[in-house]
Parts: structure tokens; sequence; C-alpha cells
């Protein structure tokens, strides 16, 4: 094994296609290679009000997202944050480690906050803490983030550090990122300059990855687009990635032969080529037949683990249970380290 893969995805929203090529299809190809803990993260879900039923619906809904994508239970562990109080615990420490000047430079709590950030709640302004706490308390080597997330990734590595040099020990590993992959970042249906997003107003503007076939050839069939014919070769530059000033002209064009390039494991180039110059309706009928082929199953197998609440809680049991034999020996080293009393 390469290593200890960790990451998480909240359960605010049900997930779509840009989550399921930007994170867990990689995920499903990287537990063969490494040592995988994906975590359901509803304690950074609450950061915001959430409905505590929606909360829980959510969490099942993941975690079932995730099975039905192809994680391994049997090899890789999947929980819920919220089941392994060790993230709360070592945040705390955590937080007496990291500096409000680090945390005043934190770009996306101030995107979240908005102009209102005085009644922002101080979960939020001390989500990288947790995020840290998450990674740290596992000594994961590797964490997929997107770019979004490269600042938190950098955040972390900062307070381990910190704290290794404060306390003169070794406890806290330092993490590396592993960013990208094929169409890591899918743009919106109705918006090719927007990232695909749970908090869309609009369904149409994301592949939900419940959705059945009809709903597929729908969303794709209303997708924006534009008059022209399919680009040429052309809009390449020398390697292989779609030239910036092309992309900036026909977005949406872009990332709908982005979406099947990820889909059919192509470069995007291989698309361009195989489909220069033809009109958009041929290109959107083979667009969601592939879609269907590789989401119905996905959608499927949602479906019937949904219906079957008590074997996804299960999984998320035994999950937890694997957490915190990994995480708790770490957390009593750094209380040791911290000079805390054992209990």
């Amino acid at each position: 094994m390469k290593g200890r893969i960790f990451s998480g995805v909240q359960p605010t929203h049900t997930l779509h296609l840009g989550n399921y090529l930007g994170a867990v299809r990689n995920w499903v190809r990287m537990q063969k290679e490494y040592e995988c803990i994906f975590c359901v993260v509803d304690m950074h879900a609450i950061t915001v009000f959430q409905d505590p039923a929606e909360l829980t619906k959510n969490t099942r809904e993941v975690t079932a997202a995730f099975m039905a994508s192809g994680i391994d239970v049997s090899h890789s562990i999947i929980f819920a944050q919220s089941q392994n109080r060790v993230h709360a615990q070592l945040a705390w420490i955590l937080n007496c480690v990291a500096r409000v000047g680090w945390l005043n430079r934190m770009t996306q709590f101030k995107e979240k906050a908005g102009k209102d950030r005085e009644n922002a709640s101080v979960g939020l302004y001390t989500y990288p803490v947790l995020m840290a706490a998450d990674i740290l308390g596992y000594r994961a080597t590797h964490v997929p983030v997107g770019e979004d997330q490269k600042q938190h990734l950098e955040l972390a590595r900062d307070i381990a550090q910190k704290f290794n040099t404060d306390f003169g020990v070794e406890c806290l590993v330092p993490p590396a990122p592993v960013i990208g992959g094929p169409a890591a970042r899918v743009m919106s249906l109705r918006d090719g300059t927007k990232k695909m997003s749970k908090s869309d107003p609009s369904d149409y503007s994301r592949i939900n990855m419940t959705d059945d076939a009809d709903t597929i050839a729908l969303k794709f069939r209303k997708a924006k687009t534009d008059p022209a014919p399919l680009p040429g070769l052309e809009v390449l530059d020398e390697k292989g990635f779609v030239k910036a000033e092309a992309d900036a002209l026909r977005p949406e064009a872009y990332n709908l032969m982005a979406i099947y390039a990820a889909l059919s494991d192509q470069e995007i180039g291989a698309v361009i080529g195989a489909y220069e110059g033809k009109e958009f309706s041929a290109f959107k009928r083979d667009l969601t037949e592939l879609a269907v082929s590789v989401l119905g199953p996905i959608g499927a197998e949602m479906k019937r683990l949904l219906d079957h609440p008590a074997e996804i809680d299960a999984v998320l049991s035994r999950g937890a249970t694997k957490a915190r034999a990994i995480s708790e020996p770490i957390l009593t080293e750094i209380e040791r380290a911290v000079g805390f009393l054992p209990a």
C-alpha cells in the first residue's frame, strides 16, 4: 500500500455527477493502492443549520452512493464523522494550536459567510481546523482535494508542523494532496462558467446520482448549448487541453464533452476528434446513452440500499468501530504530548 487516504463528503444534498466524477469514482480506484477511510462529514454539515430528519436521510444517502459506486466496505472504511468523538476532541486541541491570522486568510469562509459574517456560526469559521483534525487524527498520508480545498489542506500541514515543533514530537503527519483526475471540475448544465453544485436552485443544472434514465435524458436534452457545430482539434493546446480562450467562448460545449470524456475514460481530444463538426443533437443522444449506462446501475443500487436502511447503518457502525480503533491511540499520544492526564 502507498499510504493512507482520508476524504469525506458533506451530507447536505443528493450527490451529483460532479461529486461522482470529481471524487467518488477516483476513490474507488484509489482503494486498490491505498488504505482508505471515507467519511460522511455530518459535523461539518451543521456549520449551517440542517433539518435533523434531512441530515439523517442525507447521511444514509451519501453512504449508499459510496457503496453503490464501488467502495468496497470489506476493504475500505466508511463511517459518519459524528460516530467518532476523536474528531471533536482533537479539533479542540488543534484550535489551541492554529492561529487566528491563519483562519482569517481562509477564502472559503469569506465566500460562504458573505457580507453577514457577524451572524455566521463559529463552527463555519473554525471548519478548517475540524478538517485538519479529520485528517491528522488518522495520520493520513494523502488527501484527495479539489482546488477549493487546497488552502484548507495547507492549513492542516501548518497545524501539524506547529504542533510537532511546539511539543517537540512527531505525532502529526503533514498530509500530501492528491489533486485532479479526469473531469475533476464538472460544470453546471445551465451555465458552463459555474461549478455543478448541490446548492444550485435549479435541479436541471446537475445530474443527481439518484436520477433515473428518463430524468438523465431530459436534463441533457435541456442542457445549455450553442448553435455552432462541435469544435475540432484546433482548440487543443500542445498538452491536449482545451485552450482557455476557446473554453471561454463555448464553456457549455466543452463541459459536455469533458463529461463524455470522463464517463468513457478518454482524453477530451479523442472525444473532440470523434465529434468534430457534428451537431449537438447527435452528441447529446450519445452522451445520454453513455451516462445512463454508467449511472443507471449506481442509481438502482442506491435505491435498493435506501430501501434497507438497516444495511446502511450496519456498514456505518462497523466503519466507526474501525475508525475509532485507528484514531483513539493517536489521540492518546497527542494528549500525552500536550500534558493531559490519562482518563
